[in-house]
């Protein structure tokens, strides 16, 4: 199972955050953390904002933080939400699919790893690095960032 580049960044976006709980984030230093593309970034913030996940806060010294907390982000509900499809390959259109019992055992594994993720949240994954948010090298940031939100 591979999941999209946009599974992946909501992931990251989300554990950013979660590791900064305390103060608001720009886009531009979640993209600078992880040395992946801005443009590509805003377009997951949007949805992930839309969605609940996290909120936006407007203006000169607004910026990101989470939308819920860490332990109500469930990780099998988020990639759910953020893949198109789950069909691991196109069973559809094959002739023998009726009788060879691939997608039966496709069906019960993509269960399976839905399961384990299900079984996990933001939360979950933050406290098995307590050290997690020193991972990144300090962003240059306002003082009004650094404050308590």
């Amino acid at each position: 199972m591979k999941l999209t580049l946009f599974t992946d960044y909501s992931m990251r976006v989300l554990l950013y955050l979660g590791a900064r709980e305390q103060r608001l984030c720009s886009i531009g230093e979640v993209a600078k953390a992880y040395g992946i593309s801005q443009n590509h970034l805003m377009k997951v913030v949007n949805e992930l904002v839309r969605s609940g996940y996290i909120e936006s806060v407007r203006g000169r010294f607004g910026g990101i933080r989470l939308g819920k907390p860490p332990n109500a982000i469930n990780l099998g509900t988020l990639v759910r939400h953020t893949e198109e499809g789950f069909d691991l390959v196109d069973c559809g259109s094959c002739v023998i699919a009726p009788a060879c019992g691939l997608t039966g055992v496709l069906k019960e594994a993509l269960g399976a790893f839905l399961g384990v993720l299900d079984s996990y949240t933001l939360a979950d994954l933050l406290a098995r690095q307590p050290g997690f948010a020193a991972m990144f090298p300090l962003v240059s940031e306002p003082a009004e960032h650094r404050a308590k939100i």
